[in-house]
């Protein structure tokens, strides 16, 4: 029909045509509540926002002398941190000579790999960038539900 009929028949009703799809030949219009219509899409947007779910990304530091008692504590926060739906990265920081000791920093990051493998994958490998080792861990959802 025309668009003088369709805003005839919509101000009839009392209601507001609107344009749906505007590249169509011809375009597609609607008859519909414009206001209500608004009204449900930012209703649908605030149930999709409240859903979605939003992981971070936590750092816990080493250095390559780091103590058993110290590496036990970082890595139950390690273990809190997955537990609670975040990604951890666990990095090794090396500080002046300390980077003649890459060894020592790999053994550390393999340590806390075996402790969190009962919970967490590794997404991502130890490897050196710059001073640091880092590797990045992720909750495992088939270990976190036994």
């Amino acid at each position: 029909m025309s668009p003088r009929e369709g805003f005839r028949i919509a101000e009839e009703r009392g209601l507001d045509l609107v344009e749906i799809v505007p590249n169509a030949k011809p375009p597609v219009c609607k008859i519909i509540d414009f206001g209500k219509y608004k009204y449900e899409l930012q209703k649908k947007e605030k149930y999709q926002k409240k859903n979605q779910q939003i992981t971070t990304l936590k750092e816990i530091r080493f250095h390559p002398n780091t103590d058993d008692h110290d590496f036990e504590f970082k890595a139950r926060h390690c273990r809190q941190f997955i537990l609670d739906g975040d990604k951890v990265k666990a990095t090794v920081i090396f500080k002046g000579r300390e980077l003649a000791y890459v060894e020592q920093g790999e053994e550390i990051l393999n340590r806390l790999i075996e402790k969190l493998d009962d919970i967490a994958k590794v997404e991502s490998p130890p490897k050196l960038e710059g001073r640091a080792m880092a590797v990045i861990f992720a909750g495992d959802k088939s270990k976190l539900k036994k």
